[in-house]
């Protein structure tokens, strides 16, 4: 099932050609599937694909894939004027055999009972569906469908049993000696003694086995083994269902039976893809196209696992963020290795707005740079965030806001004719502050008690905005407190002084004013936070600050 409809794409003269030169990287896989198809000679449907294994929940890396292949997708339309059919498939390998219960779900000792057996046929441990991974399988087509993304899904257990294998299987039947003289020298001595690419299902226990094969009929389209409990020879067929392939040769018959041109993988792959792309090429069609990622890391530098459930989930991160947010981290240096944790939700979100603001005034090479086009595949929305995340986190600091109707009082006072219904992204935003101010900023708040020069540096600034009119704009209002701190020493920054010659001002400055005034050691400028707070308000804080009420 095709659950989205692809977006229409800006097909303009211009846009064309800024897509032939663009640097962005997925214009650069995207020209490694122009070539592919050139070398063949015809025009045919493209196919992208993503591989998820449901033995523990769906998690950041899962959602990253189907993310980025579908940011190539987007740019491979452009390239080709939209006019070769594309479609990305989804695949499920719950066929695999249960290896180890996951320690972030419940009934663990119900999962346990079922190691070994395929995943469709383990039972779920939240009690909702036929299996474990049937329970997984809709957790991430649920996941897949809030983002939009156009996708058909796929499950190893239906492409196995309904057929579709079959004529793959078969043929991996007749290769079965060129696919081991590919694994084998990979493998350690007593892997060797029992590697197969063929794992049979147990007709007996419905485990899935990893016995040696001890004989083949490419005419019957057999394989047979001993049943290492009760030493019986079985022979089964290697169609229907009755076996699935070991991973790298499961991998590399997918590619080969549905005909797959692109499929990236994490770089602790980079060994399968290789090994995989030599039994595809064995059985008679070329490998995809497709580069390998960095892994994401927790907040520990550990590689993140969906059986241990370490790191930041999806779930987490859309707390407090949007979709967007998500999209735009996983497409900025994904060959590079980035921590995920809730640290990382603010800058993000952010960089989001940064993008999609400037995204209108930029020409069509630098639209095709900007990370905007590819998280709303091609067509970003038409909408100014003028608040950036960090203000407005300052700003329910300050107002100890616990709904959005108090931050925008503020809002629509610092930008007239702004309102949740005009500017729905900024609404968004509003309530996410709100949720991750609770969470992980309040928590940790610590105000620092201002000893004798910061008393005497705010009742400056107090005197300073006293002395400015109601509607100075942020950036007057920051030039002016910029004067307080060049006069006091302790904030002096004679390394770098002002154009005038003037000393200039240490970062020391600002963060006693974020210690003392928000219990944090920094935030966005400042002067664009009075601003949209108000200076009558700012003074207000001043004097509960001075009052020694704030961190009380």
């Amino acid at each position: 099932m095709t659950n989205q409809r692809l977006p229409q794409l800006d097909l303009s003269p211009e846009f064309i050609e800024a897509a032939k030169v663009s640097k962005a990287w997925p214009f650069e896989e995207a020209r490694k599937l122009v070539k592919r198809l050139e070398k063949e000679g015809k025009p045919r449907p493209v196919l992208f694909e993503t591989g998820y294994g449901p033995s523990g929940l769906p998690h950041m890396g899962t959602f990253g894939e189907v993310a980025r292949t579908s940011m190539v997708r987007t740019a491979f339309r452009l390239l080709t004027e939209d006019k070769i059919e594309t479609k990305l498939i989804c695949f499920s390998d719950d066929m695999d055999g249960f290896r180890k219960v996951p320690t972030n779900v419940p009934n663990q000792e119900l999962l346990a009972e079922s190691l070994g057996k395929p995943l469709t046929r383990v039972p779920d441990p939240f009690g909702e569906y036929e299996g474990f991974a049937q329970s997984n399988n809709a957790k991430l087509m649920a996941f897949l469908d809030r983002f939009g993304f156009d996708y058909e899904f796929a499950s190893s257990t239906d492409y196995y049993t309904s057929g579709k294998l079959d004529a793959a299987l078969l043929r991996m039947l007749e290769v079965y000696d060129d696919v081991m003289a590919i694994i084998l020298p990979t493998l350690g001595e007593e892997r060797q003694a029992t590697y197969s690419p063929f794992l049979p299902i147990c007709p007996r226990t419905g485990i899935v086995l990893q016995v040696p094969m001890v004989d083949r009929n490419v005419e019957k389209g057999t394989v047979t083994y001993i049943d290492p409990e009760t030493s019986e020879r079985i022979e089964v067929p290697v169609t229907g269902g009755h076996v699935k392939c070991q991973w790298k040769a499961d991998w590399a018959l997918r590619w080969y039976a549905l005909g797959v041109d692109y499929e990236m993988a994490g770089k602790d792959l980079i060994d399968s893809v290789n090994l995989s792309s030599k039994i595809c090429r064995a059985l008679g069609k070329p490998a995809p196209e497709g580069f390998n990622y960095e892994l994401f890391l927790d907040e520990k530098g550990q590689k993140i696992s969906k059986s241990k459930g370490n790191g930041l989930t999806m779930e987490e991160w859309l707390t407090y963020a949007s979709n967007e947010s998500l999209s735009l981290f996983n497409y900025q240096k994904p060959k590079t290795a980035k921590k995920l944790y809730f640290d990382v939700i603010p800058k993000a979100v952010d960089e989001y707005c940064t993008f999609l603001n400037k995204y209108p005034t930029m020409k069509p090479e630098q639209k095709l740079m900007n990370p905007v086009w590819y998280v709303h595949n091609g067509q970003p929305p038409q909408e100014e965030v003028p608040i950036s995340f960090a203000m407005l986190l300052n700003l329910v600091s300050a107002s100890n806001a616990e709904n959005s109707d108090v931050l925008w009082a503020f809002i629509s006072r610092y930008a007239p004719g702004t309102s949740a219904q005009t500017h729905p992204i900024l609404n968004q935003l509003v309530g996410y502050a709100i949720r991750y101010y609770d969470d992980f900023v309040k928590p940790n708040k610590q105000f620092k008690p201002a000893d004798e020069v910061e008393t005497e540096m705010l009742q400056q600034l107090d005197a300073v905005l006293a002395g400015l009119d109601k509607d100075t704009d942020g950036a007057d209002i920051q030039n002016a407190i910029y004067d307080i701190g060049r006069n006091i020493e302790r904030y002096q920054n004679v390394e770098k002084p002002g154009p005038d010659g003037r000393p200039g001002v240490a970062q020391n400055f600002f963060s006693a004013i974020y210690q003392v005034l928000l219990g944090q050691e920094k935030g966005p400028r400042f002067g664009s936070f009075v601003a949209l707070y108000g200076i009558d308000e700012t003074r207000a804080l001043i004097a509960k600050a001075l009052a020694g009420e704030l961190g009380a």
